[in-house]
């Protein structure tokens, strides 16, 4: 298979999801009304516009049952398409086609969901010099898939996960005793990257100090967030976050911060409206 993710087994991943779809029985109603000689044409088709995302997923899936299966891609996955966009056409195994279905609609819906909305909040931050970013709240197991789609979208990868970058919140912050301490701790465990979320201006200095590479703003209004900005004067990133919605986001990204991470993008997409009709042939 071409379709390749760091750290992510398309064929693993298309197996257990079939497996769980097919449990110990496979697929009965299939089995019982379709013959096993037949043949279906398909075709996917987007109801909305969306930007699309998942494509190459959706080809596995069914390759997976049918290795003869004739797939034309009509479109590439970041594209963005109007309502009523012909995505895939596939024709093959009738079985194969009505037991990959499901496995195969929803990744293309739940990543091109991913991607239309990321799409949307980089639209609105466009011109400002922000760059968007995701987060890592993300539904266990389809990281690498939903990280995958916001790049789609046209949005930047923030940590993959705990271990790529520090980042110091307020509770760690706690423990350690100040932020000063934490970071100090972080730099003497030989980590490069050191992400430190501040919550407030007196928290910016004690943290640069220290040795923070990049800082977090958390939940600042615009107007707070201009201070920290100009307060910080290019010495390392800045990324606000907490809260942002498509309504505040460009204010948000007008403060002259670095960065703009968005936890919805992967947390609250809502799935494409994205269709799969068969006929026989």
């Amino acid at each position: 298979m071409s379709f390749q993710l760091p750290s992510f087994d398309l064929s693993f991943f298309v197996a257990s999801t079939l497996a769980e779809d097919l449990g110990p029985g496979g697929d009965i109603t299939s089995a019982a009304v379709i013959p096993a000689d037949a043949r279906f044409a398909g075709t996917m088709d987007s109801r909305h516009a969306i930007v699309v995302a998942g494509l190459p997923v959706a080809e596995a899936f069914f390759r997976a049952l049918d290795p003869q299966v004739v797939i034309e891609r009509l479109v590439e996955d970041g594209q963005s398409v109007p309502a009523g966009t012909d995505l895939l056409r596939l024709h093959g195994l009738a079985r194969a086609m009505l037991t990959a279905e499901r496995s195969a609609l929803n990744t293309v819906q739940h990543l091109s969901g991913i991607a239309t909305m990321t799409r949307s909040y980089v639209d609105a931050i466009a011109g400002t010099g922000a760059t968007l970013l995701d987060t890592r709240k993300t539904i266990p197991g389809l990281r690498a898939l939903e990280k995958y789609a916001t790049r789609m979208g046209g949005a930047t990868n923030h940590r993959m996960g705990l271990w790529d970058a520090a980042m110091i919140k307020d509770n760690h912050v706690a423990v350690a005793g100040g932020v000063g301490p934490a970071v100090a701790r972080a730099v003497a465990a030989g980590i490069a990257r050191i992400i430190v979320e501040v919550d407030s201006i007196d928290q910016i200095e004690p943290a640069l100090a220290a040795g923070a590479t990049h800082l977090l703003l958390d939940n600042m209004n615009p107007a707070t967030l201009r201070m920290a900005v100009g307060l910080v004067a290019g010495r390392v990133p800045t990324e606000a976050s907490g809260g942002v919605r498509l309504d505040t986001i460009r204010a948000i990204a007008e403060a002259g911060v670095t960065y703009v991470s968005v936890g919805r993008l992967t947390q609250s997409a809502p799935a494409a409206d994205i269709g799969l009709d068969f006929a026989a042939i």
